[in-house]
């Protein structure tokens, strides 16, 4: 039924009165719904932030929300991962120079270094422009766009994914790899991909896959999965392996963050008993690892200070 037939039955019917409020009504639902919708995200300003994270909003809209990073971890400070730190800063002054630069994917062990290695790269170079995006996996289709917020600025932006793993069945590094089979060259050279796994090839490897090979003229040829899988990581141009501790570079370790975090303290000096209970510490966190070693030293400094006999 029209506005017109419902004016020819109620004589006193106003229709400039209900369209009025028809349009009120709309004006306020319209209102309420802005309301429910997030604010636009500010703008970076780069030449402040250093870090930045790729997030989604209530809206399921994606933006880059600044951080506050810490600079203090320096390539001093890596300790046992010398020739891992030698080459991933030559790549990187590839990179900040503006020339060719390789994707780089760190993996190995836990706590052995790799997230520590990026935090030392924006400690050292942000002040020659290096700037670092944290990509989670899940937005890893979101790249496209997230080049666009950067693809201008006069800074050289890693992409950083850490501890990157795809289990079986998972989709999302496609778009990864597509991304690293050479569509960056069309974003410019300020744009390269730095990732940490511990999987060598960041997808999982079911025994199943084994099971796919065959041997034609005397070669082991791999199943469609396993070259799916190693294509992956084929990509990444320079692969930095960490490996688990020995013991010696362990306890070394230990000795680093008991200097560095006891320096302002009254403890007794280093012993043969604190590297006792280091080995025992590690050997309940299951492997020994820099950030396994950091931990020990905090507990056992916090066991000495709280002691009645301190």
């Amino acid at each position: 039924m029209n506005v017109a037939t419902v004016a020819s039955k109620h004589k006193d019917f106003d229709q400039e009165t209900m369209m009025t409020n028809l349009r009120s009504t709309l004006l306020t639902l319209a209102n309420r719904l802005l309301d429910t919708l997030p604010a636009s995200a500010p703008e970076i300003q780069w030449q402040e932030t250093l870090c930045a994270r790729w997030v989604h909003d209530r809206a399921n809209m994606g933006h880059l929300r600044a951080l506050k990073p810490r600079l203090d971890q320096t390539f001093e400070g890596l300790i046992g991962v010398d020739q891992q730190a030698n080459q991933f800063k030559a790549n990187l002054e590839l990179f900040l120079k503006g020339l060719p630069a390789n994707a780089t994917l760190l993996w190995g062990a836990r706590g052995t270094g790799k997230s520590s290695m990026v935090r030392a790269a924006l400690s050292a170079y942000h002040d020659r422009g290096l700037r670092i995006i944290e990509v989670e996996k899940a937005h890893l289709g979101d790249l496209p766009a997230i080049v666009e917020h950067i693809r201008s600025q006069p800074f050289q932006f890693l992409i950083y994914c850490d501890d990157l793993t795809f289990e079986d069945g998972e989709r999302e590094y496609s778009g990864l790899k597509t991304v690293l089979d050479g569509t960056l060259e069309e974003f410019g050279s300020n744009i390269l991909v730095v990732c940490t796994s511990n999987r060598r090839h960041l997808v999982s490897e079911p025994m199943s896959d084994n099971q796919q090979a065959t041997v034609v003229n005397g070669e082991i040829h791999q199943g469609d999965a396993v070259e799916e899988r190693v294509s992956l990581s084929d990509r990444f141009g320079l692969w930095l392996s960490f490996y688990p501790y020995s013991q010696e570079v362990y306890i070394t370790i230990v000795k680093h963050w008991y200097r560095e975090l006891g320096q302002n303290l009254d403890l007794p000096e280093f012993s043969e008993t604190m590297a006792i209970e280091a080995n025992r510490f590690a050997i309940g966190r299951g492997g020994r690892g820099g950030r396994v070693a950091r931990q020990f030293v905090i507990d056992w400094m916090a066991k000495q200070l709280l002691s009645p006999s301190t």
